[in-house]
C-alpha cells in the first residue's frame, strides 16, 4: 500500500508539473513571462456602460473616465479593437462624449451582463481588457460570463467604478478570486508596447502625462 501511495504521489506531482506548464491563458499561476504579460495581439478593450446618466453618479468619475480614455487612445494607436456596451440607453443615455468616438462596436442591452449578445466581441478575441461601471453590477457579471467562456479577462482597477467605493472594492476582490486579473491602466499600456523601441512608444507615453 505504501508503494502504491508513493507511486500515486509521484504521478500527481507529474500531473501538477504538466498542468503548470500547460496552464490556460487566463490562469494567474502561469510561470512563463509570455503568458503572464498582456499582448496587443488578440486583445480587445471592452468598455462597459460608460453612459451619460450613469457616469456622474460614480465615485471619482472624472478619474475613471480619464483612465478609460487612456486605454481607448492606446488601443487605437496599437490596433486593439474597442467594443462597448450600453445598459438600457433609453433611460441611461448613450456613451459619454469622451469615449463615444472609440468603440467600433456598441451593443445595447437590458441584461446586466453584456456577453449575452454574441456580436459583442470579435471572434478572434483572446484577452479581454475591461473598464466600466458599475463595477459590482454590470462589470462583475460581464466578467463572470467572460471567464466562463474561457477568455483571459483583465480588469483595469483605475478604469472601473461604482457609486459606493466599497462596492467597487468588493467587486474587484470577487473578480480576482474567480480568475480575473486586476491591473492598472499603466500596466496595460506598457505590456501592450513591450519595448521602448516600439514605433508607437512616444505617442503612448504621452498618454501617461
Amino acid at each position: 500500500m505504501r508503494g502504491a501511495c508513493a507511486a500515486n504521489s509521484s504521478q500527481l506531482a507529474m500531473t501538477r508539473d504538466r498542468s503548470d506548464s500547460e496552464c490556460c491563458p487566463h490562469r494567474f499561476g502561469c510561470t512563463s513571462v509570455g503568458r503572464v504579460l498582456l499582448t496587443a495581439t488578440g486583445a480587445v478593450l471592452l468598455l462597459v456602460d460608460f453612459q451619460q446618466r450613469l457616469v456622474p453618479a460614480i465615485h471619482d468619475s472624472d478619474t475613471v473616465v480619464a483612465r478609460a480614455v487612456r486605454l481607448a487612445e492606446a488601443a487605437q494607436l496599437l490596433g486593439v479593437p474597442v467594443c462597448a456596451t450600453e445598459q438600457y440607453p433609453t433611460g441611461l443615455g448613450p456613451t459619454v462624449a469622451e469615449l463615444a468616438g472609440y468603440p467600433q462596436n456598441v451593443v445595447s442591452k437590458t441584461s446586466f451582463s453584456g456577453v449575452a449578445d454574441p456580436t459583442l466581441l470579435p471572434p478572434a478575441a483572446r484577452e479581454i481588457v475591461v473598464g466600466g461601471v458599475e463595477a459590482h453590477v454590470c462589470v462583475l457579471q460581464t466578467v463572470a460570463d467572460l471567464l466562463a467562456g474561457e477568455h483571459r479577462v483583465v480588469v483595469v482597477a483605475d478604469a472601473v467604478g461604482s457609486r459606493d467605493p466599497a462596492n467597487r472594492d468588493a467587486a474587484l476582490e470577487r473578480m480576482r478570486a474567480h480568475g480575473a486579473e486586476i491591473v492598472t491602466s499603466e500596466m496595460v499600456l506598457f505590456e501592450w508596447l513591450r519595448d521602448s523601441m516600439h514605433p508607437r512608444f512616444r505617442e503612448v507615453q504621452k498618454l501617461l502625462r
